[in-house]
C-alpha cells in the first residue's frame, strides 16, 4: 500500500509513492508551468502517479498534496500569487475524480510540519512549531498533537507577522512581514542594501546575482559584513520565535529549508536572541533545533498528511 505525495511548486512540481514507513518507491518531477489549464496540469500528474504504480506494481490508496495557499478544509488552492493559474482551484476534487481515491491538500509549510511529526524529529512531540526557511518562511503549528488550521484553514502564517512597521514590501501586500528579513530571499535583499550603502561582502562580486548562501559561506569564513546580516536575521528570527513561544507553548521549534541549512551559523545567535526575548515562564523549556527531514520533505510531509487522514 502507497500514497502519492505532491508538492506543487511555483515552478516544478514533485511527485512520489511513499509507504506509510516513510520510504520513497518512485518519484519525478514535472514542470508546473506549461499547463494552460489546471486540468491539464492535473492529467500529466496523474500519468506520473499512474506510470509510478504500474512499474512497481504499487496499489494506490490515497493522494496528499502540498501546495502555496492551499486551504485544507475547501480542498483548494485560493488566490496563490506565484501559480500559473489565478483563483480558487479545486485540486482535491480534481485529482480524487481522476484517480477515483480519497485526496487531501494543505500548504507546503504544513505539509513539512506534518511529515517532521510522522517521519522526522517530531516523532511523539505533541507541541511543536516547524519553520521553513526557503525563498519565503512559512510554518506549521501542532498543538496536542494536531496541526492548527483555524476557522478558515489558513491559520499559522508565522512569516506574515509584521515585525517592522511600514518596513520591506512584502508579496502578500503589506509592509515588513517577517519572511521579507529571514528568508533566503530577506537575506539577499539585506545583502544587497548594505553593499548600496558602500560596504563589501568577501567573495561577492555581482549585486544581481548574490545569494543566501554566498552570504552563509562569506559568514562562516569570517566576513565581518556577512556576519552582521546573519545576526541581524537570527536576532529578528529569536524574537518572532520568542513571541510565538507565548502563545501556543511548544517544547519543541524545528527550522527546516535552505537557510536553516547553513547550520550553527544561525542556529547559535537564534537560540541566543529566542533566550533573551522569551518570557521567563519558559526559559529552558523550548528548544530550538534542525529539522531531520530529508530534501524530499516535501514529498514526504504531502504524503504523511495522506496517511495520517486514512489512518491516523
Amino acid at each position: 500500500m502507497h500514497v502519492a505525495g505532491i508538492d506543487i511548486g511555483g515552478t516544478n512540481t514533485e511527485i512520489g509513492l511513499v509507504s506509510r514507513e516513510g520510504n520513497l518507491l518512485f518519484s519525478e518531477t514535472i514542470p508546473t508551468t506549461g499547463h494552460n489549464t489546471p486540468e491539464d496540469f492535473v492529467r500529466e500528474v496523474v500519468m506520473s502517479i499512474e506510470k509510478g504504480c504500474a512499474k512497481h506494481n504499487a496499489q494506490l490508496s490515497a493522494i496528499g498534496i502540498g501546495a502555496p495557499s492551499a486551504n485544507y478544509f475547501s480542498g483548494s488552492i485560493e488566490f496563490a500569487p506565484n501559480m500559473p493559474w489565478q483563483g480558487i482551484i479545486p485540486l482535491v476534487k480534481l485529482f480524487s475524480a481522476a484517480l477515483n481515491k480519497p485526496a487531501f491538500i494543505t500548504n507546503d509549510a504544513n505539509a513539512a510540519a506534518i511529515g517532521e511529526q510522522v517521519f522526522g524529529a517530531a516523532k511523539g512531540i505533541k507541541d511543536f512549531i516547524l519553520v521553513t526557511l526557503g525563498t519565503g518562511l512559512g510554518s506549521g503549528i501542532v498543538v496536542n498533537d494536531q496541526l492548527v488550521y483555524g476557522h478558515d484553514g489558513f491559520a499559522g502564517e508565522l512569516g506574515h507577522v509584521i515585525i517592522e512597521e511600514n518596513g520591506r514590501q512584502c508579496g502578500c501586500g503589506r509592509k515588513g512581514c517577517l519572511e521579507t528579513y529571514v528568508s533566503a530571499t530577506g537575506v539577499v535583499w539585506s545583502a544587497r542594501d548594505l553593499i548600496r550603502s558602500g560596504k563589501q561582502i568577501a567573495g561577492i562580486t555581482s549585486i544581481e546575482h548574490i545569494t543566501a548562501r554566498d552570504v552563509a559561506t562569506a559568514a562562516a569564513q569570517g566576513d565581518l559584513n556577512a556576519l552582521m546580516i546573519i545576526d541581524e536575521t537570527a536576532r529578528k528570527l529569536g524574537f518572532a520565535l520568542a513571541n510565538a513561544v507565548a502563545i501556543t507553548s511548544p517544547s519543541h521549534i524545528f527550522l527546516y529549508g535552505g537557510v536553516a541549512k547553513s547550520g550553527d551559523i544561525l542556529l547559535i545567535p537564534t537560540r541566543k536572541y529566542f533566550a533573551h526575548y522569551l518570557l521567563r515562564n519558559f526559559a529552558g523549556k523550548v528548544k530550538i533545533e534542525l529539522s531531520m527531514l530529508p530534501d524530499n520533505a516535501a514529498v514526504l510531509g504531502a504524503a504523511a498528511l495522506a496517511w495520517k487522514e486514512i489512518s491516523p
